[in-house]
């Protein structure tokens, strides 16, 4: 099909630069096509991006990083346009393409400084009151969550950073169904197909990946080895849909809130507006002897009027420590710290200790009076520590979009369509 539009000279090239507010480039933001969502691709180091396609004027791009709020433009505006320049010096004619920059405005991922700045409320913090303010949200909440099957079309994104730098990500598009009536314990059943998926690798922090997977330097690498070892690279760890399916199911606002809303006494009203009121939930765990702990914070931002919860985030510390350490296998490792261990120092670590801080954010859309999933986005920073001292730090970055939603005649997946393994493109970012 691709190939028969190159033919009609149907397909166009679209091309612009990612900036902040400060005009700061944004590496590996997700460009797409909402309507063809497997045709998108991911800026460069640089902020640019471009990709080909068949789009009407009208179409919407749509530009998202996280951490930023998402941008959608029409393909018209992205569409390259060229004109012949005129050299007077030399009297040459040159063509001079005009590119869009899209601005992303800074949308904070967790709302952990708000929350700690706020003052609590003396009034609502006594526990009567603290209980009809939360029967309220509850019964709000009931009401406006859907009861019956829902499905999803959604464009998830992973990258993995090592020293404050992105080196990798992998873009998935896929169908999610949520059956509220199946779920055990009271959660919902998610279900997840994968549908297509790429992988971009920043090219210079891949050779050096690939030298560690070779037990070489870069400079030895010869060109055919250095082929081989890339697609080692690549397929050496299959995440399969495990990191998208689990962001999806995180962050299960309406169960998570009604199997807490009794423990009164780990309530805070935490901030309070005449619009707006912030409850947080703050729950504490520790297992098998103390050697696994872990903190959630939830904060519910809620209506002050009609106790409608407007988003929801998530704070989670967790600390781990195994007395005589296990064993990993090298794939996991690989996916761990692909670029800072080499081979001999991966198949000698046990991991003694881990340290972890995650924020989760949720934003809701209203659909005929009931309230679906919009978007999720998810911040890691951890450090995993060995034997002997080999400390690994992990930084994860992922965000879900929803780009489609069907509320009536939704059946569940079959399961070879959930189980299908699906090919991956492997993009060089330069």
């Amino acid at each position: 099909m691709k190939i028969f539009l190159f033919i009609l000279g149907l397909v166009s090239t679209f091309s612009g630069r990612v900036v902040d507010e400060k005009g700061q480039a944004i590496p590996y933001a997700t460009v797409y096509p909402e309507v063809a969502p497997e045709l998108g691709t991911a800026t460069n180091n640089d902020g640019v991006f471009s990709f080909e396609a068949d789009l009407q004027p009208s179409d919407q791009v749509v530009v998202s990083f996280i951490g930023f709020e998402k941008v959608t433009v029409k393909s018209e505006e992205v569409r390259v346009k060229s004109e012949e320049v005129r050299v007077k010096s030399e009297e040459l004619r040159v063509k001079r393409e005009e590119v869009r920059t899209i601005v992303l405005k800074e949308q904070p991922i967790a709302l952990q400084e708000t929350v700690v700045a706020a003052k609590k409320s003396k009034q609502r913090n006594k526990r009567k009151q603290m209980a009809v303010l939360l029967h309220s949200v509850y019964l709000k909440l009931e009401e406006e969550f859907a009861h019956t099957n829902t499905a999803y079309q959604v464009v998830s994104d992973v990258r993995m950073h090592s020293n404050n730098s992105t080196w990798g990500m992998e873009q998935m598009i896929a169908n999610v169904v949520v059956l509220p009536e199946e779920g055990m314990e009271g959660k919902d059943s998610v279900q997840f197909q994968a549908r297509f998926c790429k992988r971009f690798f920043d090219a210079h922090k891949r050779a050096e990946a690939d030298a560690i997977l070779a037990g070489q330097t870069i400079e030895r690498l010869e060109k055919d080895q250095k082929e081989k070892f890339m697609r080692r690279a690549a397929n050496a760890v299959d995440s399969g849909v495990v990191v998208h399916e689990a962001l999806f199911a995180l962050g299960n606002m309406r169960y998570d809130f009604q199997e807490t809303m009794g423990d009164l006494k780990h309530w805070t009203v935490s901030n309070e507006s005449e619009n707006e009121t912030v409850l947080t939930h703050t729950q504490s765990e520790s297992r098998y002897l103390g050697c696994f702990k872990m903190t959630f914070q939830r904060h519910y931002i809620v209506d002050s009027k009609t106790y409608a919860v407007r988003r929801f985030s998530e704070h989670a510390e967790v600390k781990v420590y195994i007395p005589f350490g296990i064993k990993l296998n090298k794939d996991q490792l690989q996916l761990l710290n692909l670029l800072n261990m080499g081979e001999q120092e991966i198949s000698k670590f046990r991991l003694r200790r881990l340290r972890a801080n995650v924020d989760l954010n949720t934003i809701y859309q209203r659909v005929d009076g009931h309230v679906y999933t919009l978007e999720k986005n998810m911040v890691t920073d951890a450090h995993i520590i060995g034997s002997k001292k080999a400390e690994i730090p992990i930084h994860i970055k992922a965000t879900q979009r929803v780009t489609g939603l069907q509320t009536q005649d939704v059946k569940p997946l079959r399961k070879n369509q959930m189980t299908r393994r699906i090919k991956r493109e492997i993009v060089e970012i330069y």
